[in-house]
């Protein structure tokens, strides 16, 4: 079974070292969180599979690391200093404010008051002053999506690879939104991670790849261990789109809290390249902001068969990293019986997605024989590069199987007594809890195959 409550999977992530409120000591701040030692590992692997997927999975996209902080003109000619807002109320009665359009009866959420200010919109993107004076009159943002660098970075791409359209740009990186109301532990924060891709067809061709990506998105979901039973699509009503798209699936995944999205698939047609694509008479220079600032760039491509040049269309899937994190750990997390009427806690993770890929457990840890033999088989498959194995020196066989069995890891390997005699360890498995002697020449081979 998953997790019944969000409170399980906070304990246990608090727990066993995945996730930690970030300035806990100094009571921490709301929609902030660090990954601890597990918590980095799983988040790596995540990110590593879906950049597998992405770039060497296939022959037609590239990647980018772009910086966080943007300058304002990209976030205006996108539209989001206008456009990048949620409605905030006040609550005159306890000072404390809130999303509008997530009220329920139009109601405080703290005091039950209804005596609310009325909607006005708040701005979601962090500014940052850049130089040694804060004047106001030089400052960044920090990106509050990892797009736009991939669209103001097009050009760049194209001539350094000669990529033809159709193809793709991927990133991962760090976003920032001012939320009001952060909530629902990682869900939603102001500090996240994305992984995004734009991909950028034919106009015409749009609508067909648009079908591509969603299907192509569930099937990796799937292939990360979410079942296909939590994941729903709901085409986003026209009334709701974001001003840039055309069109947008999300992929909504049944969190502990209720449905909600896990990544979106927007056909965001040639509104970005566009935008960043303008001739200077088609500038405002009413609008505060230097001709010289802006971009005279070209951001199209060559149709050779025609001899013309278009603008590219635009699919964006974009998930958040943090979210599928979430989602991840609420599907592995499994309470089961097992014998004596005792009952354990495992996170039953792909083995690719395990924080720690094997834990190896000298029976005494008193014993030098037994514990440099498991030093010397730590580092053994330490160095076949699947991820990182652990040494497990407390003594204490039980604890040590649970403890592995919380964090997910999918085999024990435990050196003993018989080890010293023969050269063969005791391979236990995570989820059937099945045990099975092995030559430690043999072991490479077996570990190889376990994950693959």
């Amino acid at each position: 079974m998953t997790a019944s409550s969000m409170e399980e999977l906070v304990s246990l992530c608090k727990r066993r070292g995945f996730i930690f409120q970030s300035n806990d000591i100094y009571g921490g701040i709301k929609g902030l969180y660090d990954y601890g030692p597990m918590g980095v590992e799983l988040k790596n692997n995540l990110k590593q599979a879906w950049w597998k997927s992405m770039i060497y999975e296939r022959d037609d996209i590239e990647g980018l690391d772009a910086s966080i902080l943007s300058a304002p003109v990209v976030l205006q000619q996108s539209g989001h200093e206008d456009t990048f807002t949620d409605p905030l109320v006040d609550c005159k009665n306890c000072k404390s404010r809130w999303r509008a359009d997530q009220l329920s009866d139009k109601k405080c959420p703290e005091c039950k008051s209804d005596n609310l200010t009325e909607p006005r919109p708040f701005n979601l993107m962090f500014k940052t002053a850049i130089g040694p004076v804060d004047d106001g009159s030089s400052f960044a943002y920090l990106r509050p999506e990892t797009c736009q660098q991939i669209f103001t970075n097009f050009k760049n791409i194209i001539d350094s690879t000669s990529r033809v359209v159709p193809f793709g740009i991927a990133q991962i990186g760090k976003a920032f939104r001012n939320e009001i109301t952060p909530r629902n532990f990682i869900f939603r924060v102001r500090e996240f991670e994305q992984m995004e891709l734009e991909f950028f067809v034919k106009p015409g061709s749009d609508e067909e790849w648009h079908k591509y990506w969603v299907e192509k998105r569930i099937k990796w979901w799937e292939s990360q261990g979410v079942n296909k039973k939590n994941l729903h699509t709901v085409d986003v009503d026209k009334s709701e789109l974001s001003h840039y798209s055309k069109a947008t699936v999300d992929i909504m995944y049944d969190f502990p809290h209720g449905k909600e999205e896990l990544e979106g698939i927007a056909n965001r047609t040639d509104f970005d390249l566009g935008s960043h694509t303008k001739n200077q008479k088609d500038f405002d220079i009413a609008a505060n902001v230097k001709k010289n600032e802006h971009s005279t760039t070209k951001l199209g491509v060559q149709n050779l068969e025609e001899k013309t040049s278009f603008i590219p269309y635009v699919i964006e899937p974009s998930a958040g990293v943090d979210r599928g994190v979430l989602a991840i750990l609420n599907e592995a997390f499994t309470n089961e019986e097992i014998a004596n009427g005792n009952s354990r806690i495992v996170l039953k993770l792909k083995p690719h997605l395990s924080p720690i890929k094997a834990a190896v457990i000298p029976l005494k840890k008193n014993n030098d024989q037994i514990v440099e033999k498991a030093k010397k088989i730590k580092t053994q498959l330490q160095n076949l590069g699947l991820g990182r194995v652990m040494l497990e020196n407390s003594g204490n066989i039980g604890k040590n199987y649970r403890r592995h069995d919380e964090i997910g890891t999918p085999i024990c390997v435990t050196v003993d007594f018989e080890t010293l005699e023969d050269d063969s360890v005791t391979i236990r498995d995570r989820d059937s809890m099945n045990q099975e002697r092995v030559l430690i020449k043999d072991l490479n081979q077996f570990y190889q195959k376990y994950f693959h």
